[in-house]
């Protein structure tokens, strides 16, 4: 009879040593939730590190400080799996970084022009962390808090949902924002980003995941082969702040609707590449509706891996790391200029104050929604 009752005592056993460590109780021995702590912030609020695999072997680590992603472990064309995003490798960094390495930004990401916003025709006087300008969210924006975590998902499809509570008057926007946001790693090789709000006061929301990629796993990234679904673009000023113009990326350095090397024409000389120090503009979905549309592809020819970024927002913000400068990222590696690019799926910077733009306004009764999923894959 002893022999018997031992498989179920070892199943059981491995249950609860599965539990203790962390384990989601998903039990599927190919998709599956860890946590484990990562650190602790000035305050002594604890932070918690969660790891999602899919039954291919990929994994993205993401962290409740500030929702980062990480690390995303995707094969290239000979199976291989590689770190393919760009971050620290201990909670230290993240507390020290000012590159909003694969972060949640908000509640408004890109810049707002001179802090200044109206809200139901009352200003703000938002701060200025960006030269004169206001820039994702402010010094403490939804990068630098701790979200409420909770696993969650069916058994092929691990899922981490993470909430927070913006206070009315939290860096000087009004109404208080619930917020969601909900990462799902498919067995597809998709991690898909789920965004929702809510608010009991007027105010203004535009979030978005701050990323830097590089499919080589390292180095520069001017050899990508980038396309961008867009025939428009959103020309800046020297404070990156847009003019309102909605310009033709036609006969442009801008035009990246077949696929082209990022660094083929990043120093021409045309004048919103100097204005930027290369790119980092907004782009015009091109779309027909509010449907999950194909924002951007990405290949880097040496590793065979391709990046696909769909979402349902109207822009996507393309930044070639132009003000990375030696930051000590993982393994001790300096992560300088051009080593990795971001793909901010989003609204349009500064559209509080651009009728022309596509409103940010969330009211009370209303809810925010977006979704955009990065797609990995080889060839």
């Amino acid at each position: 009879m002893n022999s018997m009752r031992k498989p179920k005592l070892i199943v059981a056993l491995g249950l609860f040593v599965g539990l203790s460590l962390g384990l989601s109780m998903n039990t599927d021995a190919k998709t599956k939730i860890e946590k484990r702590a990562f650190g602790k912030t000035p305050d002594g609020t604890a932070v918690d590190l969660y790891t999602l695999t899919n039954d291919k072997g990929v994994e993205a680590k993401i962290t409740n400080y500030g929702g980062v992603l990480v690390s995303m472990k995707v094969p290239d064309r000979r199976g291989k799996l590689e770190d393919v995003v760009l971050g620290y490798d201990t909670f230290d960094g993240y507390l020290q970084d000012r590159a909003h390495f694969g972060s949640i930004v908000g509640r408004f990401a890109n810049r707002i022009a001179g802090g200044k916003l109206s809200v139901a025709g009352v200003q703000y006087d938002l701060v200025k962390n960006n030269g004169e300008n206001h820039l994702h969210g402010g010094t403490k924006g939804f990068d630098r808090v701790v979200w409420q975590a909770k696993e969650i998902g069916g058994k092929d499809s691990p899922a981490l949902q993470l909430t927070y509570m913006s206070k009315d008057g939290e860096e000087n926007y009004p109404g208080n924002m619930s917020v969601t946001v909900v990462y799902t790693l498919t067995d597809s090789n998709e991690l898909k980003i789920d965004y929702a709000a809510t608010t009991d006061k007027e105010t203004v929301v535009n979030l978005t995941n701050h990323t830097y990629f590089n499919l080589a796993g390292a180095g520069g990234i001017l050899n990508h082969e980038m396309m961008i679904n867009a025939d428009y673009f959103t020309p800046a000023d020297k404070t990156q702040i847009p003019t309102g113009e909605i310009r033709s990326v036609k006969g442009t350095p801008f035009d990246f609707t077949q696929p082209m090397r990022i660094g083929a024409r990043i120093d021409d000389g045309y004048e919103q590449i100097v204005l930027g120090k290369g790119y980092d503009h907004n782009f015009v979905i091109n779309r027909k509706d509010n449907a999950l549309t194909l924002a951007a592809r990405v290949y880097e020819p040496t590793s065979g891996r391709v990046l696909e970024v769909s979402t349902t927002e109207p822009g996507v913000q393309f930044y070639t790391g132009n003000f990375l400068a030696g930051a000590k990222g993982k393994g001790g590696r300096a992560y300088e200029r051009r080593h990795g690019f971001c793909l901010e799926t989003q609204h349009f910077p500064d559209s509080p104050n651009k009728p022309n733009f596509p409103t940010t306004t969330l009211k009370p009764g209303g809810r925010y929604t977006q979704t955009t999923v990065f797609k990995f894959s080889a060839k």
